[in-house]
């Protein structure tokens, strides 16, 4: 448990439960603001030549970030307003670090684009300064490993290839936990790491109808995702899915529609089951029993709670929604800080339907623990299994 002499980084919110912020020092939401973008923002430089003005734009955020406040968007941008009505006229004039954590993280992803020219006419215009990093993670030999390996998976049972699969979409990137789930090694130690595990209610929710599947990670954790819908669809567990992506570059790896375009083009140039799964996925959405999806709020610092009136008719209308990765359990939880032991159906009251988590731990939020799986991960690990993305989770629940 936590010390209660130590300071949370935590504010009360209007209803009593805590919402992140970042405003001590030293804890993870602290880090984020004061270490990790500061690196991104060099990174990104590094990574292309920008010119001069992109470049002094980017130090000037770079300063701003630690030093300054929070100031609004340049008065030609389209989506200043939207900005303006997301909390920025409340927020405006104060330090990163006072407010919400998930506000501030998206609004610096926001600035950044600015900084580069993201939205501007001109050369940089549509540039998406995080693609060199998404498409280095799908040109590698751990990526063709676990390509390769779908053509032993393929010749398993139905059933074996779904849940394997669904693992290999919960864990994303993680090599030694990917495809090889179906080996007793690696399912062992995935299974000694998961919290929470709901995943025969998940799969009782796949009946035939449509999923909606809200996308994180580009590069190696988007392909088993697409490699998890095309086995639903296949053998009729969904008729028609919805993959929900960013509309424009986000939290640097986050999965646009070019992201797919990637993913598809490099599951069809493999061979065997990898390239046969690529070239339905590409007929699928020819045909339209898979769609991509953009929308506004996908790149906004509000929790689900506040979904528009479209998404949230949308939501409501499949049979589940899957939301992927940890930022989507973030919004999905409120970004507070609920007692571990809180149940899942309680933290997503205000979820519209039927909805589904897979998620590692990368952040302070979560919800839907036992209380002695809670106790064993503090007195074993301390605080560090909330964060460190070696611990994951599948929740699900009705709605």
């Amino acid at each position: 448990m936590r010390d209660p002499d130590v300071p949370a980084p935590f504010a009360t919110g209007p209803d009593g439960v805590p919402v992140v912020v970042s405003s001590v020092r030293g804890s993870f939401p602290w880090t984020v603001l004061a270490h990790r973008h500061p690196a991104l923002i060099h990174k990104v430089r590094d990574a292309f030549p920008y010119g001069p003005e992109q470049r002094h734009a980017l130090e000037a955020l770079l300063r701003n970030c630690a030093e300054g406040v929070v100031e609004p968007l340049a008065e030609p941008a389209a989506d200043r307003g939207r900005w303006d009505a997301w909390g920025g006229r409340e927020y405006y004039g104060r330090s990163w670090f006072d407010l919400p954590f998930l506000w501030s993280e998206s609004y610096f992803y926001r600035k950044l684009l600015e900084a580069v020219g993201y939205f501007e006419p001109g050369p940089w215009q549509g540039i998406d300064p995080f693609r060199p990093f998404k498409l280095a993670e799908l040109d590698t030999p751990e990526a063709t490993a676990e390509l390769a390996a779908l053509d032993d998976l393929a010749l398993r049972p139905a059933d074996e290839q779904e849940e394997a699969l669904l693992r290999g979409s919960l864990w994303g990137n993680r090599a030694d936990l990917g495809f090889s789930l179906a080996g007793t090694g690696g399912a062992a130690a995935a299974e000694e790491r998961l919290v929470a595990n709901d995943s025969e209610l998940l799969r009782s929710l796949l009946t035939g109808g449509t999923l909606c599947l809200v996308a994180d990670n580009a590069g190696r954790e988007l392909v088993p995702d697409l490699l998890l819908v095309d086995h639903l669809l296949r053998h009729g567990r969904i008729g028609r899915a919805a993959l929900h992506v960013k509309p424009y570059p986000y939290y640097v790896s986050d999965a646009t529609t070019a992201d797919v375009l990637d993913a598809l083009r490099r599951l069809t140039a493999a061979k065997g089951a990898a390239g046969e799964a690529g070239n339905r996925l590409w007929a699928a959405l020819s045909e339209g029993r898979l769609t991509v999806r953009t929308h506004p709020f996908a790149c906004g610092p509000l929790p689900y709670a506040d979904l528009p009136d479209d998404l949230r008719r949308e939501f409501a209308a499949a049979d589940v929604t899957v939301l992927k990765g940890d930022l989507n359990y973030r919004r999905l939880i409120g970004d507070r800080l609920y007692p571990a032991t809180t149940p899942f159906a309680v933290a997503t009251a205000g979820f519209p339907g039927a909805v589904a988590a897979l998620r590692t731990l990368k952040s302070d939020v979560v919800v839907g623990l036992t209380a002695s799986v809670e106790a064993d991960l503090d007195a074993t690990e301390g605080d560090r299994w909330r964060t460190a993305g070696t611990h994951a989770l599948i929740q699900a629940g009705r709605g």
